[in-house]
């Protein structure tokens, strides 16, 4: 009999590109638990290769609010009679039945939010969605006793609005070592030409990605590599046709961590040009960043408060001012004209990478799962 305690982490997206729920899982067994992970299995859903138990379901509706109403009352049933001692809950989306299910059985709960989660763009647009979305936080973010954050500006702005303490825990990637560093050409990438990244599994609308193709039209010997989903790929690639920069824009679909890893390192140039749209865009500290940070490259990005503070401290970026194309590819330009200072930035981008890795961030987590009341 197995006598190990077992946590449940329940998250609504692909499990197999959520690097940061992985990487609770595997603290959760570093802390003795048994662990499952429940997720979603899409039609475009990866496949996935864990050493913890994994649960993956297809559900009738994939979208809008029947799906999270279905989600969540097969969620609330499964862990209603599942063999459980913790449940860790990711997102607002998680949360109702995490909770309900947590106070029905009288178990522990950790609630990890990676935004500020009723500020996101899809819900600005709709007022009344977002509303409901509010009711559903105001009415359980205050009976939470043990809660996570990605940055210290939304921990700041939970903790005013309900006087919670919050933890802080950056979704930094762990020390990864790659067996075989692929060439460009094994990638089918361009051997003579620059490469700019733009990876991640939301490349959404008011990302910046829009104005990164548009500036590729005044920027020679260099191609802008666009890696992951999300609501603007169509958009870009209709963009990239019409224009005619085939030739200077390449997309590839999300891929696991591990096979991002290869064309990140290849990559010269890392982008995180979020806009200003938003309180979540403008407090948003995107995993892209240590991404590229631990690839070896240096960083593009928006001058976005948790961004600039990571990039001026550690000297590993540059920052553009405003988000028209024509600026976007002047800035682009200096720098590669500027090898020196690229240089000595690419070097700084090492000595971040042995502070801001997962091993060090991970100790907080460690803590709150040991003292999880």
């Amino acid at each position: 009999m197995n006598n190990k305690k077992r946590a449940i982490v329940c998250v609504t997206n692909d499990l197999a590109t959520d690097q940061r729920v992985n990487k609770t899982c595997l603290t959760l067994q570093k802390c003795g638990y048994d662990v499952m992970e429940i997720g979603r299995l899409l039609p475009d859903s990866l496949q996935l290769e864990r050493p913890y138990f994994t649960r993956r379901t297809k559900h009738f509706f994939n979208h809008g609010a029947i799906f999270y109403a279905e989600y969540n009352i097969r969620l609330f049933f499964y862990l209603l009679f599942a063999r459980i001692d913790l449940i860790f809950a990711n997102d607002l989306d998680t949360l109702s039945a995490a909770f309900a299910a947590a106070k029905f059985r009288r178990k522990r709960l950790i609630y990890d939010t990676h935004e500020y989660f009723t500020e996101v763009p899809e819900l600005i647009a709709r007022p009344k969605i977002q509303k409901t979305w509010k009711r559903i936080e105001d009415f359980f973010f205050p009976k939470l006793n043990s809660i996570i954050t990605v940055n210290n500006s939304i921990a700041k702005l939970y903790a005013e609005k309900y006087n919670k303490q919050i933890a802080v825990i950056r979704n930094i990637p762990p020390t990864f070592i790659l067996d075989k560093i692929k060439t460009r050409a094994e990638l089918d990438l361009p051997e003579n030409k620059r490469v700019i990244i733009l990876q991640g599994s939301g490349i959404n609308v008011q990302r910046g990605a829009e104005e990164a193709c548009q500036a590729m039209k005044y920027i020679e010997n260099t191609v802008l590599l666009i890696i992951g989903n999300g609501d603007v790929v169509p958009i870009l690639k209709k963009m990239a046709q019409k224009e005619n920069l085939q030739e200077k824009i390449i997309f590839k679909d999300k891929m696991p961590f591990t096979e991002l890893r290869q064309y990140t390192i290849n990559s010269d140039l890392g982008l995180a040009i979020d806009k200003d749209t938003n309180i979540n865009y403008h407090f948003s500290l995107p995993n892209k960043l240590f991404d590229y940070i631990h690839s070896n490259i240096p960083v593009l990005a928006s001058k976005l408060p948790e961004l600039q503070q990571i990039i001026e401290k550690y000297d590993v970026g540059y920052f553009i001012q405003n988000h028209n194309p024509e600026h976007i590819a002047e800035i682009i330009n200096s720098i590669f004209a500027d090898k020196k200072t690229y240089l000595q930035k690419k070097k700084n981008t090492l000595n971040a990478a042995k502070e801001l890795c997962w091993e060090n961030e991970e100790k907080i987590l460690i803590d709150l799962i040991m003292n999880v009341k």
